[in-house]
């Protein structure tokens, strides 16, 4: 009787703290332990865990808990290969447009310039130097990976609902990871729905919704998760 009364016996707070400042939680351990996998195997998620991962998304918080969220999944890997080559072809425009590096193109610099300050998302450095990779198929888009998710939202949400997504996008790569997949944010996918009424066509997408982001999950190949510096 009195050993069951040591184990019920509940952690006090100053125990609690002392032991926090040890180690950490498993949930830390999830959230600082998970890289970007751009490397998957072929092999498919199986649908139960895919049904895991977008039930993680649903019980992300929201302003006046709008949910100003709409998911959408591609497993089918022909068509994922066919958004694909969408968007490189996109980037392939894009990077006539844009780059003033090529011998005879200087004279795009002030136009990239000013295009940059109306656009200073889009046309950061990072994702400006990626079009070119996209395009010469120097770095893959959804790398491989057998499930895409496709993130949109309701443009009437209370508050932020960008915010709001990219909130219940946390909650689903985290839930990713905790199962043993990879997972990567990948935004360039915005070329499919921001400059082609082909695909809002396909997947039904209208007003009040609109692309915000997409998520790869999949198999990672190696170990690629691990806490590195910051």
């Amino acid at each position: 009787v009195s050993v069951m009364k040591n184990v019920a016996k509940k952690e006090s707070k100053a125990d609690l703290v002392e032991r926090l400042k040890k180690n950490f939680t498993e949930t830390e351990k999830v959230i600082l332990s998970r890289r970007s996998v751009r490397l998957y195997n072929k092999e498919q998620v199986p649908e139960f865990m895919v049904k895991r991962i977008l039930e993680a998304g649903r019980f992300a918080p929201s302003a006046a808990n709008c949910q100003p969220w709409k998911f959408i999944v591609v497993r089918d890997a022909d068509l994922i290969y066919e958004m694909t080559e969408d968007v490189i072809d996109a980037c392939s425009i894009f990077k006539m447009m844009v780059d003033y590096t090529k011998p005879g193109k200087e004279w795009l610099r002030p136009i990239v310039k000013f295009m940059t300050r109306l656009r200073k998302h889009d046309l950061h450095p990072v994702p400006f130097g990626a079009i070119s990779y996209i395009a010469d198929r120097k770095l893959g888009l959804w790398h491989g990976a057998p499930t895409v998710i496709l993130i949109f939202y309701d443009t009437r949400g209370a508050g932020c609902p960008e915010l709001d997504c990219g909130i219940a996008g946390q909650n689903m790569v985290i839930s990713a990871h905790s199962l043993g997949l990879g997972t990567c944010w990948v935004r360039f996918s915005k070329l499919l729905f921001e400059y082609n009424p082909k695909w809002k066509k396909f997947f039904g997408i209208s007003y009040p919704c609109t692309f915000i982001t997409s998520l790869a999950v999949g198999w990672p190949m190696g170990e690629p998760n691990g806490m590195v510096a910051r």
